[in-house]
């Protein structure tokens, strides 16, 4: 029973994860550049500017991108692919639901399995989003100061977002060493009650 709500709660925040992680992908702020009143907020698949009305246009060309949005886009698409995969693998592994009910020992494998590709998931998202931000300040660092440049919310909502994924697909992993505690203490447990057998002498 308490395997399954670890399961549970590992689920629901690899999900919660998945869902930050997706909103963040698709977000515009990755990226704010400020001179004066003009703004422009540049995300992975469209840019915006102006001052009080802004304009977006989505990128065309994927070869005049800079490096680190070609690179931060193919890895978050990755991260979404893998965490898509995890939730059809967890769900099916999970004692919650019916999938393999006449074989527990491959549905808890599958569940672990799920675990581990959320885990890896979430690395990638914090991975790449970390780069992304390093590569903003070297950039901030080496252009003219009147020119603010900045990171975005959806550097903070992707960390975020990778850091519950791989939280949650850490849980969802960790229910084969309760298991194996479990059996380890059944196990010890039967072994004191075969060595040291109750006698009733009068």
């Amino acid at each position: 029973m308490a395997s399954s709500a670890v399961q549970i709660v590992g689920f629901l925040l690899s999900l919660a994860g998945v869902s930050a992680t997706i909103a963040a992908t698709f977000k515009v702020e990755w990226r704010k550049e400020a001179q004066g009143k003009h703004r422009t907020y540049e995300g992975l698949w469209m840019s915006c500017s102006g001052t009080e009305r802004t304009t977006c246009e989505w990128h065309l060309s994927v070869m005049k991108l800079p490096i680190e949005v070609q690179a931060t886009r193919a890895v978050m698409v990755v991260s979404l692919f893998l965490s898509a995969v995890a939730l059809i693998v967890s769900t099916v592994g999970m004692k919650c639901t019916h999938f393999m009910d006449n074989m527990p020992e491959t549905k808890s494998k599958v569940a672990v399995t799920g675990g581990v590709l959320f885990v890896l998931s979430g690395l990638l998202t914090i991975i790449i989003t970390s780069w992304y931000v390093s590569k903003i300040v070297e950039t901030y660092n080496s252009s003219h100061r009147l020119q603010s440049r900045e990171f975005g919310n959806a550097v903070f909502i992707s960390l975020g977002g990778g850091f519950l994924t791989a939280v949650g697909g850490a849980f969802l992993s960790c229910q084969t060493c309760c298991r194996n505690r479990s059996s380890t203490s059944k196990i010890s447990n039967h072994l004191l009650s075969t060595t040291n057998p109750k006698s009733n002498y009068v």
